[in-house]
């Protein structure tokens, strides 16, 4: 089982940044990838970012330029730091990880219960 635990969310003004933390534990080696998704009230989830263990990175177009997604050596953590944040990116923000090849291949993964980020002034 794995479980994964986001955290960093909160209430920023536009313009400011925040950074999201992820991690990743139980019968775990060196995750596949992670990805951060976000559903804003009222819209579907969408894929914001995501990181897979070789380190290749994907964006929304929405995000690239003020987004980044990183991890740690051993791919059990992943940060989200937001900066330059607008209204339009208050959501919901939560992370999905995919523990190995075979589990991609099954379509298995592991969501977290998501983290509130609210840009307001």
């Amino acid at each position: 089982q794995v479980q994964v635990v986001e955290s960093g969310g909160g209430l920023v003004q536009p313009g400011g940044s925040l950074r999201l933390s992820c991690a990743a534990s139980g019968s775990i080696r060196n995750i596949y990838a992670m990805t951060w998704y976000r559903q804003a009230p009222g819209k579907q989830r969408e894929l914001v970012a995501s990181i897979t263990s070789s380190g290749t990175t994907n964006y929304a177009d929405s995000v690239k330029g003020r987004f980044t997604i990183s991890r740690d050596s051993a791919m059990n953590t992943v940060y989200l730091q937001m900066n330059s944040l607008k209204p339009e990116d208050t959501a919901v923000y939560y992370c999905n990880a995919i523990r190995d090849y075979r589990d991609y291949v099954l379509g298995l993964d592991h969501w977290g219960k998501g983290t509130l980020v609210t840009v307001s002034s």
